[in-house]
């Protein structure tokens, strides 16, 4: 975690410790489960609805939309809406959006290697 040290002089806006602040609410928006996934899935690609509904299994229509709506509002995902019939809309990162799957990346990569320590872990915790 970020030490007290490190935090003077920012703006009150980026200090994860107070409730208040705006690096809070956006950490709470993009560390939730389907935003991660979604970022992960879109990589480097750019996809359609139906196509990121297929990657990120699990997902709900209502749960798909509303977090590429919140990715959007917070500049990390770019919407382009095709003008056909029916409308074709297309979901790729954006250049923080792409800096932030760098994170998601090495989340992902921590699971992976701990992944048979932690199932130990819940297996004598659950006994």
């Amino acid at each position: 975690m970020v030490t007290k040290q490190l935090l003077k002089g920012l703006p009150e806006d980026a200090d994860l410790r107070r409730a208040d602040s705006l690096a809070r609410e956006i950490f709470s928006d993009v560390a939730n489960k389907w935003a991660l996934l979604i970022i992960e899935a879109l990589g480097e690609r750019t996809l359609r609805f139906s196509e990121l509904r297929t990657e990120v299994e699990g997902v709900s229509h209502k749960m798909l939309t509303q977090n590429l709506r919140m990715l959007e509002r917070n500049g990390l995902v770019d919407r382009k809406v095709h003008p056909t019939v029916p409308p074709r809309v297309e979901y790729t990162l954006t250049e923080p959006g792409r800096a932030l799957r760098t994170a998601v990346d090495a989340i992902c990569g921590w699971t992976h290697q701990h992944l048979g320590h932690i199932e130990s872990a819940r297996a004598r915790f659950d006994a």
